[in-house]
């Protein structure tokens, strides 16, 4: 037992006291620090401006809220300058050529981004300082910043956005600290690719602004981050959709009147228009100016609200009768003469062509003249029949004994009986006439009535025709205003796939 303390005891004796590893880096930070004042600038002479090298180094876009026109970046700032306060001979301190120092024990520029919309402003993670024995002073905060981004909204989604990110000293001017670019641009070798965005390039330029209050002007160098919307998952879930409700609106004139469906597709069409530009709408910001796709979607719904009122329009013709509504002489020239002629419609067993119009107005000329001609003479003959002996009226069967008793007038309103009247009805059974006229007004009854159900049916005709006319002339209107609108929001836009 003694013999393992011993053993023990001299080991111990034989171990290092204290730590001998540091000890040059520690003595060096202990003369760096000890009398060194973070809040003076660390250049020689006091009329020279500390020299601040930036850079950036985009790392990912991980947001764009246009509804608010927030950017919200991964970023990596570079900041180089020279501390002439923090130099040393690395030979005197064994070799010790740099050193990581956090950057509240030295001085560090006050350099903030303008236009940020953080809570906290100043967004970054403060991490060392890296400093040579040189005097170079390498400081890398990595940072989530949101900015402030106006979004021109004139081309969504077929838009591109140019995003400004403004870093400069909040209290020194250009005589106290001198901004410099590291490169025309920021580095993007690290870039994690976007989903709806695409990176198309990161400019930086140098600005001097002069305010009244200072003779010095203020630096800032201001990244301008270009981006392009991707348009694929916009084409297929905005664009198509909308073009696909609109043929449906647009085939809806191909249903017949007598199925039921026609308004209520077009009014369904019209909801599911107005849902899809309250999407759009809560995309996008508020603003007055409109969109392209809310343009187009407006095109598209006025369209649909015009295809509901010509649909309206149409039923009403198609369910006109005779005895309700008289055909204008206008809807006859152009609803069954002049549009069906333009389009090359044509009823059954009549082909519509110019000279076939030509005659049939003519032929209506004729017929107007023709009728009043034949109306004075019914009115005439009507007068005459009145008091024609033998005639078909009642009261001539009344009193048929009583016909070789009235007087007979050669060019008056009387009709001459013949020689043989009185043998031709000696020869017929008593009450004869009576029977015979009672039959032929029967028949002129049952011959008007049917006249009448023919024009009846005749006006009826023209009234679906015209309906089917004017059906046949939404459809060509509103396909070829559907597919001009289309083409022309894709013509119009700046690109139109974007992968």
């Amino acid at each position: 037992m003694n013999s393992w303390l011993g053993a023990y005891v001299i080991l111990l004796a034989c171990l290092p006291w204290g730590a001998e590893s540091g000890l040059h880096e520690r003595r060096l930070l202990t003369d760096l620090l000890s009398n060194y004042n973070l809040l003076e600038r660390p250049v020689v002479n006091e009329s020279e401006a500390v020299v601040l090298s930036f850079g950036l180094t985009l790392q990912q876009i991980i947001d764009v809220d246009e509804k608010n026109q927030i950017l919200t970046t991964n970023i990596w700032l570079n900041l180089e300058w020279k501390d002439a306060n923090l130099k040393w001979n690395s030979s005197e301190y064994g070799n010790v050529k740099d050193v990581r120092i956090p950057p509240k024990y030295i001085w560090k520029p006050d350099l903030l981004m303008y236009n940020s919309a953080d809570e906290a402003f100043d967004s970054t993670y403060s991490t060392n300082v890296v400093l040579t024995h040189e005097g170079d002073c390498t400081y890398i905060p990595p940072g989530i910043f949101k900015s402030t981004c106006k979004i021109d909204i004139t081309w969504f989604p077929f838009d591109d956005q140019e995003c400004e990110m403004k870093f400069g000293s909040w209290t020194y001017d250009g005589g106290k600290v001198d901004l410099k670019l590291k490169s025309p641009g920021g580095d993007t070798s690290t870039y994690i690719m976007n989903g709806e965005w695409a990176l198309l390039d990161v400019p930086a330029e140098r600005n001097e602004v002069f305010y009244d209050c200072c003779p010095d002007p203020y630096l800032d160098i201001t990244f301008i981050i270009k981006i392009r919307r991707r348009t694929l998952y916009y084409f297929f879930n905005l664009i198509v959709p909308c073009v696909l409700i609109a043929s449906m609106a647009v085939l809806g004139f191909t249903l017949p009147p007598d199925s039921g469906e026609k308004l209520s597709l077009g009014v369904t069409v019209l909801l599911s228009l107005t849902i899809f530009l309250n999407t759009v709408s809560s995309i996008i910001p508020i603003t007055s100016d409109s969109p392209l796709v809310g343009t187009y979607f407006n095109c598209i719904m006025f369209m649909v609200a015009s295809s509901v009122v010509t649909t309206i329009m149409i039923l009403n013709y198609h369910h006109r009768l005779a005895h309700t509504h008289e055909m204008p002489e206008w809807v006859r020239i152009l609803f069954l003469q002049w549009i069906p002629w333009f389009l090359r419609m044509s009823r059954p067993g009549e082909k519509i062509t110019i000279k076939s119009i030509l005659m049939q107005n003519k032929m209506k000329e004729l017929d107007t003249k023709e009728n009043s001609s034949k109306s004075l003479l019914a009115n005439v003959l009507d007068m005459e029949d009145d008091f024609r002996p033998g005639s078909t009226l009642p009261h001539n069967s009344v009193y048929p004994h009583h016909n070789n008793h009235l007087p007979q007038q050669k060019n008056g309103g009387f009709m001459r009986l013949p020689h043989n009247q009185q043998q031709f009805d000696e020869s017929y059974p008593p009450g004869i006439h009576r029977e015979l006229s009672l039959i032929l007004k029967e028949i002129r009854v049952i011959t008007d009535k049917i006249k009448e159900e023919e024009e009846s049916s005749a006006i009826e005709n023209d009234w679906k025709f015209a309906a089917m006319v004017l059906d046949r002339l939404c459809l060509i209107t509103f396909t070829l205003f559907t597919v001009i609108a289309t083409i022309a929001v894709l013509a119009a836009a700046p690109h139109v796939l974007v992968t």
